[in-house]
């Protein structure tokens, strides 16, 4: 593993005054690697670096390009167990969700190879005489991509993927908490051919590296994933110099359950969207909005569901949910759910860490009852294992209950009634809805992102993915042997 950022092609160790210790979350007596920060110097390298590869890389032809992140996924798939124990190790998911997230980017990875071939252009009817039109699409240049902890292989990779084959080039800040995972990705990316100066590594805090290349007047385009916090003054300073900015932050997404629905379906979907990643998704499911006919004997197949979970190292198989990533997300899981007690929420389940686990930052599956609308629990991202169930009495109050908080990613609702499906897919205000499956899950070649307070910009991969990374350029071909345009009226 390297410990340093890449640059240009090589990997360097900045000389800085600061290093990340990067901690085991299920065990902070293991450090796997110490990194130490890029300063700004190191960030102006990379992304003179870039600029000066993009000529090159910009005029290699979209399939050579494609071809490149072909044999990347050739090599990721033959690391894939590596991959996945450094992200278990670094992150604290289960190995099991570690090698689906593994897959998940060597999905990308193929799909943007594919892309290669499509720029997606148009061929279109001008209204002038002898004049042939069209569109094509053009590579932006240097582009900035800051990425989470939560995801830190696959998020990276439907960011670099679709920047790569475009034409850009990029310098790329992974989040502080999960470095090693990064720099596995650009290890692969130099091994399949990517050529020096084409990605770049940055590993430092967001206050240096990441204010750096989003300041730069060189970046032209910023693909940021984390917190709202972060996400919104970045969009400011991005946009206020001209640059294009997509941004996904937060969720708090909501289950609806009627009164028809198959509980037992229903109970499995919760607990995977709740728990799953220690609830460490933007999709996992946070809220449960139930009519009153089934939410009593859902809550009891969820209780029961979640008792089986067995909570500990993720490097352990036949462990079903790992850790808070660091003492900070820990300490504001426990802190919301002594807000859930205090606001008159009924605990059900967990409520803490659990016993006998020492050394990591472990929480219980934990379930609320009888939570309202106006509570901090059912509006407040926790993004941990922290499940509000309230009651509705029909559609349009779940709807209502559904659309009352500021993030809109994604949803769920659970019912054999298409009526109800179909106003459910009209009214509900995500970017992304689910029917009868939790809210959790993404494919590569389906745009994925979020309305209100979750998105800005464009939506993140599949088609939409490649747009973002290009210009739109709109050609107008004259051979009718006259100057002017020849406009029939």
């Amino acid at each position: 593993m390297h410990t340093g950022s890449y640059i240009n092609g090589k990997w360097i160790h900045p000389n800085s005054d600061r290093t990340l210790r990067n901690l085991n979350p299920a065990d902070t007596n293991d450090v796997i690697a110490e990194f130490p920060t890029a300063t700004a110097a190191e960030v102006q390298q990379a992304i003179d670096a870039a600029q000066a590869a993009f000529p090159g890389w910009k005029n290699t032809p979209g399939p050579e390009r494609g071809r490149v992140l072909w044999r990347a996924a050739d090599i990721a798939r033959q690391r894939t167990d590596e991959i996945a124990r450094t992200m278990t190790r670094e992150e604290g998911k289960i190995l099991k969700e570690a090698r689906g997230e593994a897959l998940k980017g060597i999905s990308l990875l193929e799909f943007y190879a594919g892309e290669g071939f499509r720029m997606h252009g148009k061929t279109l009817p001008s209204e002038a005489r002898d004049t042939f039109t069209y569109t094509i699409r053009r590579p932006l240049g240097v582009v900035g991509l800051i990425s989470p902890w939560n995801f830190p292989w696959a998020i990276p990779v439907w960011k670099s993927a679709p920047a790569i084959v475009a034409g850009n080039t990029v310098v790329f800040k992974p989040a502080e908490l999960t470095p090693a995972t990064a720099s596995l990705l650009a290890e692969i990316y130099e091994e399949a051919g990517l050529p020096p100066g084409v990605f770049n590594m940055v590993v430092g805090a967001g206050s240096v590296a990441g204010e750096a290349i989003v300041n730069s007047p060189v970046i032209r385009a910023v693909s940021f994933t984390g917190s709202n916090a972060v996400g919104g003054a970045l969009y400011v300073k991005a946009a206020s110099r001209g640059a294009r900015v997509t941004c996904e932050m937060g969720g708090k997404n909501a289950v609806i359950v009627m009164p028809d629905a198959d509980l037992d379906k229903a109970a499995v979907a919760i607990h995977g969207g709740a728990f799953g990643s220690t609830g460490q998704r933007c999709t996992a499911t946070s809220r449960v909005i139930a009519m009153p006919q089934v939410k009593e004997a859902l809550v009891e197949r969820l209780v029961e569901g979640a008792r089986k979970i067995k909570v500990g190292p993720g490097l352990d198989e036949s462990v079903d949910m790992g850790p808070a990533v660091d003492e900070k997300q820990w300490k504001t899981d426990l802190h919301y759910i002594e807000v859930g007690r205090r606001e008159g929420a009924r605990l059900v389940l967990g409520g803490g860490p659990p016993d006998g686990l020492d050394g990591g930052y472990f929480v219980q599956p934990t379930i609320f009852d009888n939570v309202t609308p106006d509570m901090r629990i059912f509006r407040e991202e926790i993004f941990g294992p922290v499940l509000s169930v309230t009651t509705a009495e029909t559609l349009d109050e779940a709807l209502r209950f559904a659309n009352s908080v500021e993030y809109g990613l994604t949803t769920s609702i659970f019912t054999q009634n298409v009526d109800w499906i179909m106003r459910f897919v009209e009214e509900v205000e995500t970017g992304m809805v689910h029917v009868n499956e939790p809210t959790i899950g993404g494919e590569a070649q389906l745009p994925f992102g979020g309305t209100k307070s979750t998105g800005v910009g464009e939506r993140e991969m599949a088609e939409e993915g490649l747009n973002f990374f290009s210009e739109l350029k709109t050609v107008f071909i004259n051979y009718s042997g006259k100057s002017e345009r020849l406009l029939i009226r």
